[in-house]
This record gives structure tokens, sequence and C-alpha cells, in this order.
């Protein structure tokens, strides 16, 4: 088996493997990106709503609320430098009776102690005005949210790693691996006839499969376990009368059954929430059931009444990598701080808002690395 050394391998290319990568490539180290699917951001990344989200809803002081503030203004001033496609449109949150309503309020508290401060509250009235398809008792304007060509996004990101020599290898999986007595990683790397890799530096951005990465190499801490939860979308078939993201009060698990647009306009609804039974992520399944776009309905005409019979066509679907175990999961970025183990980062529970995040959390990945 050939065995080669190097300084610094990122495991998993979605956007904040690559955003790491970016990260690490500019700041001088030799860097190499491992993705075991055929292209990246092949996963996660890919299937997901590509918000750019505001940091309303996460708790005060977690590592999502920090990360996703801090990011949304580092994204929003790295798409305009780098000419990727993104849109500042805002939301409305809406709330659709008097109760929903007093849930508002704790959701406004919520958001400014996470430091998000341009939250505008509107009574009904003030709503339809400004998107008149909607009926609602009140609602949050959120001018901060927007969104983004998340694949635009990863080439440039990649594109600027590249720049700095770094390097893409695809189809390599991690086949297991062991941590050597002077600190650094011995990676099998590949299927049939891996290699091996001695890594100074391993950051483990596996998304999906982090655990099972990190379970893989001996001498690494057990790592958190994982509940997966499958968000399906369904695409309007027709125009949409909004010209804003449009959510309703959060449900447990979820945002709701929202509607999101794309940088062509497109409308989409969703995720829902369906918590799976298997931690597998091997075991997932992402067809839409098309069933569940009678419960999309339901949902949506609470806020728009005026949804046409037979308007939703089943799209795609996503799931998120919560760490089990925890009421409000939290982002999980592992460095010698927890683990003991000086110049090795592991990442889990890197579910939404992490796009929105990814050069946030890149920067606390580096200051991991060279603490």
């Amino acid at each position: 088996m050939d065995v080669f050394e190097i300084d610094t391998v990122v495991i998993g290319a979605g956007v904040v493997g690559l955003a790491i990568a970016r990260a690490l490539a500019i700041a001088g180290h030799e860097t190499l990106i491992l993705e075991k699917n055929a292209v990246f951001g092949e996963e996660t990344s890919a299937r997901n709503s590509e918000v750019i989200h505001a940091g309303i809803y996460y708790d005060a002081g977690s590592a999502k609320a920090r990360h996703c503030v801090a990011g949304k203004h580092r994204l929003y001033d790295y798409c305009a430098r780098a000419g990727i496609s993104h849109r500042r449109c805002g939301k409305l949150i809406v709330a659709t009776d008097a109760a929903e309503s007093i849930r508002l309020e704790g959701i406004a508290a919520g958001a400014a102690a996470n430091g998000v401060d341009d939250l505008e509250f509107l009574d009904g009235a003030r709503a339809v005005a400004m998107e008149p398809a909607l009926s609602v008792d009140s609602a949050l304007l959120s001018p901060s949210t927007g969104i983004v060509d998340s694949h635009a996004l990863m080439l440039a990101y990649l594109g600027e790693a590249e720049a700095h020599d770094a390097q893409l290898v695809t189809h390599s999986p991690i086949g297991g691996g062991s941590l050597r007595e002077d600190g650094r990683i011995d990676l099998a790397v590949g299927g049939d006839a891996p290699m091996r890799l001695v890594a100074r530096h391993v950051v483990n951005a596996g998304g999906l499969w982090a655990q099972d990465v990190a379970a893989g190499i001996a001498g690494l801490p057990a790592p958190p376990g994982r509940v997966l939860v499958k968000g399906s979308y369904f695409a309007l078939t027709g125009r949409a009368p909004f010209t804003r993201l449009i959510y309703p009060v959060p449900v447990d698990g979820g945002l709701g059954v929202h509607l999101t647009l794309d940088m062509a306009g497109r409308a989409k609804f969703g995720p829902d929430t369906q918590w799976l039974e298997s931690d597998d992520p091997a075991d997932v399944d992402y067809t839409v059931d098309p069933a569940r776009s009678e419960t999309f309905h339901d949902a949506i005409r609470r806020y728009w009444p005026a949804l046409p019979d037979g308007a939703l066509a089943a799209d795609y679907a996503g799931v998120r990598p919560k760490v089990s175990g925890d009421a409000y999961p939290d982002f999980r970025i592992e460095g010698p701080e927890v683990h003991g183990l000086a110049g090795h980062v592991m990442l889990y529970g890197i579910e939404s808002p992490g796009l929105t995040a990814s050069l946030s959390i890149a920067d606390e990945v580096l200051a991991k690395l060279q603490s």
C-alpha cells in the first residue's frame, strides 16, 4: 500500500468543508480535500433551501447563533466581491392568529439576544400590503434574510482553495485509520485498493458521515450520537405571488413549511420534518412521497389561502444530521480543547444554518489548528 505524508486533510467537500479548505489553503496549509462522492457538495449542501439566514431562531450564546450572525455578514460581502448570484430579498415570519402573534414577540426577543437588531413587527394590514396574497394576523420582517446560488458559492470556495494549491480528490472514502504516537493521523483512503495518508492535521467535515469517519479512526474519542431528519420539498408549478420568503411560526424540529425562492424566481415549499428511525446515512431514501403534498397544502393555506389545488409537485429531499441527546442540538466544532489532540478538528451536527455560517466556521477551525 502506498503511503503519503501531507500537512492537512479536509474530509468532506460540502459547502463547509470547502470553506474550511479555502481558509486553510490561503493561510499556507498544504491542503488535500477528500470527498467520497463523484463531485463536491452532493449531499446536504445540494439539498437545502439556499437561504442566507439572519440568525433569528437559535439559542443565545450557541455556536449556531454566533456563526450564523457573523457568517451572514461575511457571506454577503464575499458574494458581492466574488460575483456570486445572491439577493437580500428579506423574509416575513407570519402569524396566522393571535396566539402565534404572541409567539412572534418571543422570537423577536431571542433574535435580539443573538445580535439581530433589524427585525420589524408588522400588523396584519402592513404585512398584507407588502405581500397581498397573504392572510395573516401579524408578521416579523427580517430584511437581512436572503438567498444564494449554493453551487456557485461552492465553486468559488473550491476555486480559491485550488488557487492556493489545495487539491480535491473525489471517489475517496475514508476506510478507517489510527492516531499515531507523534499525534498525526494515519488514514486509509479509497475503496478496493486504498492508499495511506499520514496527516499532521485532519479536519473532519464529513457532514452526514462525520460520526462514521471519527468512529473508524482508532485513538479518537467516541463521537456524539446522531439523529437524521429528512425534509421534503415541493415546487410550485405556477408563478409565485411573493417577492419575499414566507416562514410560518416555527414547529418542533424545524422552521415549518415555508416558501423560498431561488435565483430564477422559482418557488418551493419545505422542508417538512420527518425524524428517521435509522441513524445510518446509507439507509436514507431521498424519494419525495407525493402523498405528503396533502399536509403541505394544509400548512401553506394557513397563510396563503389561495394556493391552487394541484399546484405542488414533488421536488427533492434533504437530510439534516443533528447531534442526539440535546433538546436543541447545536453545532459541535471540537478541537484540542475538547478532545486533547493537537492539530485536529471534528465537526458534528453541521446542519442549517451551515451554509450561512460557512465562512465563520472556517475561521474557527483555522484558529483551532493554529492554537
